[in-house]
């Protein structure tokens, strides 16, 4: 266990404690998955940094066409949020979808980011909307592509000793004519990691009747950290939409998918098929959720 707890009421002030451990600190937000790992004796640190204190880096508000959410918000505030069920209704039922009601009130979504889980229920569809995060540190706030802020080996770029994520924004799909969806497979309802998980956003061609302009599958988890499914979106691209289409598209992110066999999840073979299902009926709900 850590020996000091110290619990900052700004960013600045929780960027000095960990520049004073020099890595030996780390950050708590929601906790819900670094108590575990500390338990199991998978982490070791001597201070824990909890930034639940700093009101400012919990919000949902709509700004400069874009969607800004703290990093403290908790998954209940997602899954609860007016503007989200309206502007990005499919990250809300991701959300809606996390652990058990406890869980969800206190779990943040920076703390689900930063944890680089490959199946994170607000990651997969975070990268589906190619959201940006902020990251702080002494050296003042930089914007990073959540997709590049993943390490292909696992983990995130952001140094966990001297680096603070504050929150994260991205364009609603809506307002460009496009739609979303979330679908996810687990063993039982409550409480269980899900066996596969995959989030969709299509976006209208403006000068072209019926094409895709933009296309993002995500999925989880399928690969070290959530996988973006690069050839399956490269099928709609290139093809009108439609039932053949998404059944390619689908099949193609399928191959793309590694997933591992796994005693709790089942066998690799099973989730590739059951990769190139669930995406298909994603794709059908994000093109009717399109014509809605």
């Amino acid at each position: 266990m850590f020996q000091k707890y110290y619990r900052p009421e700004n960013p600045a002030e929780a960027l000095a404690i960990l520049a004073e451990y020099g890595g030996r600190a780390r950050v708590l937000a929601g906790g819900t998955d670094l108590m575990v790992q500390l338990e199991r004796g998978e982490l070791s640190f001597e201070a824990a940094v909890d930034i639940t204190a700093i009101k400012e880096l919990r919000y949902i508000r709509e700004e400069d066409d874009r969607i800004k959410i703290g990093a403290l918000s908790t998954h209940t505030d997602l899954a609860d949020s007016p503007l989200l069920r309206l502007k990005a209704p499919f990250l809300s039922d991701a959300a809606r979808s996390v652990g058990s009601l406890q869980i969800r009130n206190v779990g943040t979504v920076g703390g689900n980011l930063v944890n680089a889980q490959p199946a994170a229920d607000a990651a997969v569809p975070l990268l589906a909307l190619d959201a940006v995060v902020t990251v702080v540190s002494p050296e003042g706030a930089r914007q990073i592509p959540l997709d590049e802020l993943y390490l292909t080996q696992g983990g995130t770029m952001l140094n966990p000793g001297r680096e603070l994520l504050t929150g994260f924004s991205f364009c609603p799909p809506c307002d460009r004519g496009g739609g979303g969806a979330f679908a996810r497979v687990a063993r039982r309802k409550a409480l269980s990691l899900p066996v596969f998980n995959v989030a969709v956003v299509l976006i209208p061609h403006p000068d072209a009747n019926g094409a895709i302009s933009n296309a993002r599958i995500v999925m989880g988890p399928v690969a070290r950290i959530p996988f973006r499914a690069r050839d399956g979106e490269r099928v709609l691209l290139s093809n009108l939409p439609g039932e053949s289409t998404f059944l390619e598209a689908a099949e193609a992110a399928s191959c793309e998918a590694s997933p591992r066999d796994s005693v709790f999840r089942g066998s690799g073979a099973y989730r590739k098929k059951l990769a190139a299902i669930i995406v298909y009926r994603a794709l059908t709900l994000a093109w009717q959720s399109m014509l809605s």
